[in-house]
């Protein structure tokens, strides 16, 4: 791609921007929330057509792309949202769109065993009848390149592929790429987790505010050099944490259980306080936000809050009482993508933006705590009345949050609250936890990111199959002792809280 252009109404979201792809390598596209990335993709991959200038596949000048044609010259995308259905198969889905059939007959067990082949390349054993909606996203996410595979892609873009997997899987979809990469395939990667890069890139290429700011090959860059032309600036400390006095216990869960991953879970939390709940993908984190929550039915246990016994039986206890939950999938749990940014952060508030006549919103209050939000997260947008789908992934996450933090609310969850999203605004995410601890709010937050838990964190709870199995205090824990909490399997340790 030279010299590309591409506006939007009230955005430029590519200005003048080169990139360029070789046969055979992996390259990072690099940037944060609302660099371009996503737009730059699109136009490759034929979702949007650029404005002005020019670009070449194989060395052959394009015009205007379609998915379809994009996907016939060989260029195919994998999103970070998985694009498949999950009421349909295996090889239904590698084979959507482009079915095999003999005068409107399908070809099924021809399907079948092409997808068994495009997957067999990958190492990977799925048979190809399984239902999709049965598979964990870390073999979602092998089926989606089985079908990049099967229609012979020399070009893959691979859109943050690692954000739900864990350790181990990713492990397995670095070798798959080094496989893929090695056939001759050119990758291009957009990640947010930095510190994967070095294990499979060959050369960046670095974006900030819709416009090219330098590429080269990854051993060329420090991290610290990244950092600093994503952002603009140079970031001192990637996890900036404050010292505060501990307050009174405001919060405490006591013999949660909650179907098969929450059992007997315990927990405190004192006022000013941030604590980080480590495990493994499966460990029952997010299951056991759900459950305190509301949002998915205990079987037994109580929940606490400044004292108070609280029954909480669905979300809207939780609200009242002061507890809120900023969910693991944003875009399924936390948000209303068709409706606007000002609707999304003023829906869970309406209670108290609404006047004595139901159903009348205050609009002027609706104004303030929307501008507070945007404020307060310096959320990147055109309008608040522009659809919430309009907004980078980071932007997205910012607006969920938004919504509680103008609430007032005494204790906040956060599942994963910075799955990708980029360096600055996890810095953003990070200062918005410091100020909740210095405003007196508990913070209790779930991450898949050790040296995230580590480096935000005052206390750490680990959890493995279900339960807790061990409290460390961040001074002095290791990533080493987290682990091995996070692999006792079947053991819950006695005084774990």
């Amino acid at each position: 791609m030279s010299q590309v252009s591409k506006s939007f109404p009230g955005v430029k979201a590519l200005d003048n921007v080169s990139f360029n792809l070789r046969k055979g390598e992996v390259m990072a596209l690099l940037g944060e929330n609302g660099a371009g990335k996503s737009t730059l993709v699109k136009i490759i991959s034929g979702v949007h057509n650029r404005d002005s200038g020019e670009m070449r596949i194989f060395g052959n000048p394009v015009g205007e792309l379609t998915p379809k044609k994009a996907q016939d010259m060989g260029i195919a995308i994998i999103h970070q949202e998985l694009n498949l259905c999950a009421h349909l198969t295996v090889a239904e889905n590698i084979f959507l769109g482009r079915e095999i059939c003999n005068r409107g007959v399908l070809k099924s067990k021809i399907m079948r065993a092409k997808a068994r082949e495009a997957l067999a390349t990958l190492g990977v054993d799925i048979p190809p009848d399984t239902l999709i909606g049965s598979l964990p996203v870390s073999k979602q996410q092998m089926i989606e390149i089985a079908k990049a595979i099967s229609v012979q892609a020399k070009v893959l873009i691979m859109d943050e592929p690692t954000s739900a997997l864990s350790s181990k899987e990713i492990d397995e979809l670095f070798n798959i790429i080094r496989r893929l990469k090695a056939d001759g395939l050119g990758i291009a990667y957009i990640s947010h987790r930095l510190e994967e890069l070095k294990h499979i890139v060959d050369r960046v290429t670095i974006m900030r505010d819709g416009q090219y700011v330098d590429s080269g090959d990854f051993a060329d860059f420090t991290m610290s050099d990244i950092i600093a032309k994503m952002v603009g600036r140079k970031i001192e400390d990637q996890f900036p944490r404050v010292k505060t006095e501990l307050g009174k216990k405001i919060f405490e869960v006591r013999n949660l259980n909650a179907g098969r991953m929450v059992n007997n879970i315990n927990i405190e939390l004192r006022e000013g306080e941030i604590v980080g709940v480590a495990g493994l993908m499966g460990a029952g984190r997010t299951e056991t936000t759900r459950a305190i929550f509301g949002v998915d039915q205990k079987t037994s246990g109580e929940v606490f809050i400044d004292g108070k016994k609280v029954d909480i039986k669905r979300p809207r206890d939780a609200i009242r009482a002061g507890l809120v939950l900023v969910p693991e999938d944003r875009k399924k749990d936390g948000l209303c993508t068709r409706l606007s940014i000002r609707e999304n952060i003023a829906l869970p508030n309406l209670d108290w933006i609404c006047g004595r006549i139901i159903g009348v919103v205050k609009r002027a209050m609706e104004k303030d705590i929307v501008e507070k939000s945007r404020k307060n997260l310096m959320i990147r947008m055109a309008s608040p009345e522009n659809n919430a789908s309009s907004l980078s992934g980071g932007n997205q996450q910012k607006v969920v949050v938004g919504k509680w933090t103008v609430r007032n609310s005494r204790i906040i969850l956060f599942d994963e609250p910075t799955r990708g999203i980029d360096v600055a605004a996890k810095l953003e995410i990070y200062n918005l936890m410091n100020k909740l601890k210095q405003d007196g709010i508990g913070v209790l937050f779930v991450s898949s990111e050790l040296p995230e838990i580590m480096g935000i964190s005052d206390r750490i709870l680990v959890m493995c199959d279900g339960r807790l199995t061990g409290e460390l205090d961040r001074e002095g824990a290791t990533q080493t002792e987290v682990l091995e909490l996070a692999t006792r399997f079947g053991e819950k340790a006695p005084d774990a809280i």
